[in-house]
């Protein structure tokens, strides 16, 4: 008889410890964000789960996310890679480098785009309306907003005669680089500013390419938005240029910038991993543009180079740095 208790105890017992491990078992598997970054995170990452907590996504509680970054299009790739052998059930990719480096990846898993620069031109989707493939999500600005910073450029200097450009020289990572200088190249010459285009790959280039720069004597400088920009800022600061940006936020430092609203570009991400997650094909969601554009002025960099800003433009600002 005390056999039979101490069996019927031992049994109590392993039941007991064993049901923790079956509830576990039981638990809803939580689906999986892959994220894929060129560089520096934010305000990206911040803005994106933000958006995610809107649409009533909690890490922990019923979303995950696999992180990954990479500063180079080779290692986009790898971390690309990554995030497909991991199975994640979505990527989500900020600018083009990442949305290329994605697809290469895997035709798929959803991609969403958060944003991607003019993604039909570029080959990332059939078209806005119907994306086809697995990709869907944000469009930024098209290569035309770029000619309309070269406007903004004369507006503020007037005497502009030379604007040099720092553009991706990896046109396979990042096919944008094409239309963004060609419609530079277009606004300078109805213009009559000269174009000073010089490409790189990485940020260990930009002192190499800043000394042609100098030597021709740019009255201001343009980077491309999936290249390391603040380097490129230091630079431009160091030899007295004015950097113009052409997305938002903008930097300490930049002179004027005129961009969609990334901030809600980020955060409208969210939408597409709710929509996809609850069953809807990435090829049936629409790609999305920008509606709201921000003009800001650095007043601050301004009066450090000595420059006057036309009060016409400061009225017109949408933001002005102090």
């Amino acid at each position: 008889m005390p056999d039979l208790r101490r069996r019927e105890f031992i049994t109590l017992l392993g039941g007991a410890a064993a049901w923790p491990l079956a509830a576990r078992a039981q638990q809803p598997k939580l689906p999986r964000i892959g994220v894929l970054v060129t560089s520096a995170p934010e305000p990206f990452w911040s803005l994106f789960r933000e958006g995610l907590r809107a649409n009533g996504y909690i890490e922990g509680r019923n979303i995950q996310f696999e992180f990954r970054s990479a500063d180079r299009p080779d290692l986009l790739r790898v971390r690309a890679d990554e995030l497909v052998r991991l199975k994640v059930d979505i990527i989500v990719a900020p600018l083009t480098p990442a949305v290329i480096a994605a697809r290469q990846a895997t035709s798929e898993i959803p991609i969403v785009m958060a944003p991607a620069g003019d993604p039909v031109r570029t080959g990332l989707v059939s078209s806005l309306a119907r994306p086809g493939g697995n990709i869907t999500g944000l469009s930024s600005t098209t290569a035309e907003l770029y000619a309309k910073t070269l406007e903004l450029i004369r507006e503020m200097l007037p005497s502009t005669r030379r604007v040099a450009v720092l553009a991706n020289a990896d046109t396979a990572g990042d096919p944008f680089a094409i239309p963004f200088v060609e419609q530079i190249e277009d606004a300078g010459r109805a213009l009559g500013i000269a174009i000073q285009t010089i490409r790189v790959r990485r940020e260990e280039e930009y002192d190499a390419a800043f000394a042609p720069i100098i030597k021709e004597r740019a009255d201001a400088i343009m980077v491309q938005g999936s290249l390391p920009r603040k380097a490129a800022l230091d630079l431009a600061l160091k030899h007295r240029l004015p950097l113009i940006g052409g997305r938002l936020p903008i930097q300490e430092g930049e002179l004027i910038s005129y961009s969609a609203n990334q901030n809600d570009t980020y955060r409208r991400a969210a939408y597409y991993i709710d929509r996809i997650l609850k069953g809807v094909k990435p090829a049936d969601l629409p790609v999305e543009q920008p509606t709201r554009f921000e003009l800001v002025v650095n007043l601050k960099t301004a009066k450090a180079l000595g420059i006057e800003v036309p009060p016409t433009l400061l009225a017109r600002a949408d933001k002005v740095i102090e």
